[in-house]
């Protein structure tokens, strides 16, 4: 009796562990792939910032997808968060996540997506200066952008400088510095804004933060990409841009486009801009991040502390609409391409982060995108499960 009691746990564990294993994996499978006849374009727009790492996913998932486009658009976020809001586009993308009067106009629970980290740069076109290196402070970039600051031999500037090439030329320029902010409604502007904010209580008080400002100095160029191609133009210009804009362009003369150096928030030392020292400044936000459809409003990883902690650095976002029926044009299947498309960004497309200069999405990152893609549904119904 005791041996055939056995026997029958032996055999109901025999049957029970592949069951196990196999909802396991189950839970976990990635959402299904598009099949080979599918055949859908996608439209999406909105951050410059986020454009270098998104066409390198479009081309990438393409080649894998051949029947599956992305037409992306880098119109800035501000005009990428309308187009979201209007339903005109299946995705946005944002360095500005959505604050309260644009959340009160978007589609019920849409979902912020975190998709890439990187760091703003301030740029400059200073002749006699061939690399990159010049060091500023938080309250000098703040000055400099306030008027308060206007020519390049400033003694606010020139004393920061150890490299002697940079003083020097400093000191003998008294030409007056070529201001370039964005035109545009801007992640960009929001994020650097947001951090002069933080450094400085007379921006703070006079100008604030947000996508667009009253600058009270300068030119405007459109997206990243018309802010670089002005300073690269023009001497003794001074300007902000995501950090791949200033490694991709080269200046008139035809040396890299160079940029500044920026004090920590700890003032121990002035920061490279680079994937470990924008990594260093969001990793002590990752563990208090909302869920995809919570606020994102108060999200900052500007002004970290930490010596490695490059101070100028943001999140960008892709903005999702959780109810895809809702779209004009979409369909059941196209629904679900869309959701493994997003899937494949957040992960397997993260390979692509680092040589662009964007820092690749951690796994506690890529967990939270992976919840908010599962809530992706089309007609009520839940087009893939996660865990």
């Amino acid at each position: 009796m005791t041996k055939k009691i056995l026997l029958g746990l032996a055999l109901m564990l025999i049957l029970l562990v592949p069951t196990t294993v196999l909802s396991v994996r189950a839970d976990s499978a990635p959402p299904t792939a598009p099949g080979d006849s599918d055949k859908y374009n996608f439209n999406a727009g909105g951050s410059t910032f986020a454009f270098p790492i998104v066409d390198k996913w479009r081309v990438e998932y393409n080649k894998l997808y051949p029947g599956i486009t992305l037409n992306y658009q880098a119109i800035g976020s501000g005009a990428g968060i309308k187009l979201f809001t209007a339903k005109k586009v299946e995705f946005a993308g944002t360095d500005a996540p959505l604050q309260a009067s644009d959340i009160a106009k978007a589609p019920k629970g849409t979902l912020t997506i975190p998709e890439s980290m990187g760091a703003i740069v301030v740029t400059y076109n200073l002749p006699g200066v061939q690399h990159t290196g010049l060091k500023l402070t938080g309250d000098v970039i703040a000055k400099i952008y306030l008027g308060q600051i206007s020519t390049w031999n400033d003694p606010r500037i020139v004393n920061l400088q150890t490299d002697p090439t940079i003083a020097k030329a400093l000191h003998l320029d008294r030409n007056k510095i070529v201001l370039v902010h964005r035109s545009d409604g801007s992640g960009t502007t929001f994020a650097f804004t947001g951090y002069l904010s933080q450094v400085s209580s007379d921006w703070n008080s006079k100008i604030g933060q947000s996508t667009s400002v009253p600058w009270p100095a300068g030119m405007g160029g459109s997206g990243n990409a018309g802010v670089a191609a002005i300073v690269k133009k023009v001497p003794e210009s001074l300007g902000y841009v995501e950090l791949a804009y200033a490694k991709s362009n080269k200046m008139a003369s035809g040396i890299p486009m160079t940029y500044a150096y920026v004090q920590n928030h700890d003032k121990t030392a002035f920061l490279d801009a680079t994937v470990d020292t924008t990594a260093a400044a969001a990793s002590g936000a990752i563990s208090t991040l909302p869920a995809a459809d919570g606020v994102w409003s108060k999200v900052s990883i500007n002004d970290a502390p930490g010596p490695n902690a490059y101070p100028i650095s943001t999140f960008t976002y892709l903005l999702v609409n959780p109810n895809l029926e809702q779209l004009k044009g979409m369909d059941k299947t196209k629904a679900q391409d869309l959701v493994h498309m997003l899937y494949w960004f957040v992960t397997d497309g993260q390979k692509y982060s680092t040589k662009l200069l964007y820092v690749p999405l951690p796994s506690a990152v890529q967990d939270l995108d992976k919840k908010g893609i599962s809530e992706i549904k089309f007609n009520g119904k839940q087009l893939w499960s996660y865990p």
